[in-house]
Order: C-alpha cells, then sequence, then structure tokens
C-alpha cells in the first residue's frame, strides 16, 4: 500500500474501535508502551494547556520535555487536531466556560 493508503487504512481501523477495552488490546499490539505513554503524555499537555496551566505546572505533572511540549503547544494554538477532540472535555470540565 502506498503511504497515504496505509495512513487511511489505519485511520479506518481505529474508527471502528467501540469501547475502552477494544482500544487497550489494539493500541498495546499496535504500540509499545513507551508509544502509547508518549501519546497520552501530549493528549494530558494538551488539555492542560487548553485549560490555562502554564509549562511549569505542566512539566511538573507529567514529566514532559520542555522541548514535546513546545511541540504540542504549536499544535494546541495554529492546529485543529487538539482543539476539536479536547474542546468538548475542557468544556465539560469547566462548566462550559472557555
Amino acid at each position: 500500500m502506498a503511504a497515504k493508503a496505509n495512513t487511511d487504512f489505519l485511520f479506518d481501523t481505529i474508527l471502528r474501535l467501540k469501547t475502552r477495552e477494544e482500544c487497550r488490546k489494539f493500541f498495546a499490539d499496535l504500540c509499545t508502551y513507551k508509544e502509547i505513554d508518549a501519546m497520552a503524555q501530549r493528549l494530558c499537555a494538551a488539555q492542560m494547556l487548553l485549560s490555562g496551566e502554564t509549562y511549569e505546572e505542566i512539566i511538573e505533572k507529567t514529566d514532559i520535555s520542555s522541548a514535546t511540549l513546545s511541540k504540542v503547544s504549536r499544535c494546541v494554538k495554529h492546529g485543529e487536531g487538539y482543539k476539536n477532540m479536547l474542546k468538548p472535555l475542557n468544556g465539560a470540565k469547566t462548566g462550559g466556560k472557555e
């Protein structure tokens, strides 16, 4: 498969997952523990950035590197993925305030 077809196949497969347990099993087969941990860490850092936490607070709570946090921050500011996925979580967490 070509690169785009490969990534489309990956994303289509992920979209078929229905439960947290299915996700755990699939990602355990697909990724190493460190890869899963790194993705979770980035997601948590993005959530914290969107909630207004400082770099220092995020690094202290997540142990994320400053270089990785900087990349996450750029994506939060200029990308759409984190904002689209985490906005509802932040709205629920803060009682709808943004």
